[in-house]
């Protein structure tokens, strides 16, 4: 029985050596891998921070363009309001004005010039459209 049991010994240590020798393969794949990961990772935080950077830029200038613009808006806001207020009191001093002269709601007596044109137009087209069609039709 004592030679039978040392036969398997080397038999054992023979069928072993392709597995250690995997096993270190494996290991040192795994350690390969987990390097590649490690750097995946620096990358992405470093990526990430660079990102959050140009954000902030971003938000900064986008913040910065904001208040400017509201600024210009006001000016604006506040120039037109001028021009408004300004041509109101022109319009109060031209009405003043033609009132001292006496020529009292001329734009009335405008309307109402131009109100007997537009009848008189009317009339104009009426004949001519008997004119073209040699007898009038009746509308």
């Amino acid at each position: 029985m004592a030679s039978s049991d040392s036969t398997p010994l080397p038999v054992i240590s023979a069928s072993l050596a392709p597995v250690g020798s995997k096993i270190a393969e494996l290991n040192e794949s795994r350690t390969e891998l987990l390097n590649r990961i490690q750097g995946l990772k620096q990358d992405l935080k470093n990526w990430r921070s660079k990102l959050d950077t140009q954000v902030k830029i971003y938000r900064d200038e986008l913040s910065e363009l904001k208040k400017t613009l509201n600024v210009e808006v006001e000016q604006l806001r506040t120039e037109f309001q001028e021009l408004r207020d300004t041509l109101h009191q022109q319009h109060e001093d031209v009405t003043a004005s033609l009132r001292n002269l006496g020529l009292q709601d001329v734009s009335e007596s405008a309307k109402e010039a131009d109100d007997p044109k537009v009848e008189g137009k009317d009339e104009e087209m009426h004949t001519s459209s008997v004119k073209e069609n040699g007898k009038e039709e009746n509308k």
